[in-house]
């Protein structure tokens, strides 16, 4: 097996190692300080807040009496809250039952029961907060396409050149160009423009109405290189411009497209130009199970590139409130597509490959930043949200599994014994450890 196979080309291990550390420390800090701050206000003391787990590197301890650690494996975190036997959050009952009243008060196992509830979910609920806001503050600063369409900035392209920033675009082909806002007007607009290396557009500048040459709208540029891909293997690049496959010319990314996934997988020959320079770069398609607007998978052969216009659009502000909304979408459209992700592997409906591990998240965030901070802060989001869902199943161990017990209470009327708590977190622990050790097979074994 070729393990360096499995890390990305774009630069060493450790730039790897880096990016996955660095956006799980900041995932883990805000769960775990999500923890904290709610166990805090609703009076239950946190001794220790760390972030790593094994030998400690630094601490200090704060006016409350909590110890805010660095430890030396930064690979999580927790929040040992006073009461606990562990870093699990398992309850140590003997010692609680020798405190007073007053001191059980302040641990987690003695705290009312509302107040143990909300510092428990608060971890997945802090990642959900996290999310929203990055996802609002990355559409904010990236604004939103202006409408009419106009030139904002002008990618560097092998064909015919002639608008300019600014220009403001009426008609290709002498087709209208439809508002952003009607998706069917774009695609019946891509459809009737004819694939070729120039096209005329009919532009507004400066008053006036004239026509100009340039590339097709949406040639086979690449905008985005998609983590654990065939492309990003082969070394394909941001900015490449695909030329020719297999010798065939190619000016449009639907011809790219549609060779891709007729091909069944055969080795493509691609002609590459960037900025001037020319090179040629052979790579096989990779079948890969795609998310639908409906939540199901359709199977399909990609590449793993994402295409765009020959030029970026001109932008215009979103307003906060815009923004935090379509930011707490996306937070949904994430939920909801890792949901029936699970499902469908669980039904055999699509690959269990689907599954990283933590060399396929740690690749993956290599790969996002290596494609700029705006790539890598989505991602952070991204992750967060996943983290957020995963800690929510009713799992001993995570906090959905604790949020279970606390329901079990509020029916019963008493929690569960501690030789029971001990029994489904010994239960828990094993299922964790199982889930890592079959995802961490498939970012070794599969293909």
């Amino acid at each position: 097996m070729d393990i360096l196979g499995l890390l990305p080309q774009f630069g060493s291990v450790i730039w790897t190692l880096l990016a996955f550390v660095l956006a799980l420390s900041v995932i883990v800090a805000i769960h775990e300080y999500g923890h904290y701050i709610v166990g805090r206000w609703s009076g239950i003391h946190a001794e220790v807040f760390s972030l790593g787990f094994g030998p400690v590197l630094f601490s200090r301890v704060d006016k409350h009496g909590t110890v805010w650690q660095f430890a030396a494996l930064p690979f999580g975190g927790y929040v040992k809250f006073m009461g606990d036997a562990n870093a699990a959050s398992a309850p140590d009952g003997e010692a609680v039952r020798e405190m007073s009243d007053a001191d059980k008060r302040r641990t987690m196992p003695g705290a009312p029961l509302w107040a143990r509830a909300a510092t428990v979910a608060a971890g997945p609920i802090f990642n959900f907060a996290l999310s929203i806001i990055v996802f609002a503050a990355v559409l904010m600063w990236r604004g939103e396409e202006a409408d009419p369409l106009a030139v904002g900035a002008l990618r560097e392209m092998p064909a015919v050149q002639e608008l300019q920033v600014g220009d403001q675009l009426l008609a290709i082909d002498g087709i209208p160009v439809p508002s952003f806002e009607d998706g069917a007007g774009f695609n019946a607009l891509e459809q009737a423009i004819s694939k070729s290396a120039s096209v005329t557009y009919t532009v507004g500048r400066d008053g006036a109405e004239l026509d100009v040459m340039g590339p097709y709208p949406y040639p086979a540029l690449v905008t985005t290189v998609m983590p654990q891909s065939a492309a990003l293997r082969a070394g394909l690049m941001v900015d490449d411009v695909i030329t020719a496959i297999d010798g065939a010319p190619v000016f449009a990314f639907s011809q790219l497209k549609e060779a891709v996934e007729t091909g069944d997988g055969a080795p493509l020959l691609l002609d590459l130009w960037n900025k001037g320079e020319t090179r040629q770069v052979t790579l096989a398609p990779k079948r890969v199970d795609e998310p639908q607007a409906d939540n199901t998978f359709v199977t399909q052969w990609r590449i793993g590139v994402a295409g765009g216009f020959f030029f970026e659009p001109a932008t215009q502000s979103t307003s906060p409130l815009t923004a935090i909304k379509n930011g707490a979408l996306q937070t949904q459209r994430v939920i909801e597509g890792s949901l029936s992700g699970m499902y469908y592997m669980v039904t055999g409906a699509i690959s269990s490959c689907n599954l990283s591990g933590p060399i396929g998240i740690a690749q993956t965030s290599g790969a996002m930043a290596s494609q700029g901070a705006m790539s890598f802060i989505w991602f952070i989001a991204v992750l967060s949200t996943a983290v957020g869902l995963l800690n929510l199943f009713p799992v001993p161990v995570l906090d959905g599994g604790h949020l279970v017990f606390f329901a079990y209470e509020a029916v019963t009327g008493k929690p569960p014994s501690d030789k029971v708590l001990r029994v489904f977190m010994s239960i828990g622990l094993m299922v964790i450890l199982s889930l890592m050790l079959f995802a961490l097979g498939n970012d070794l074994f599969c293909p």
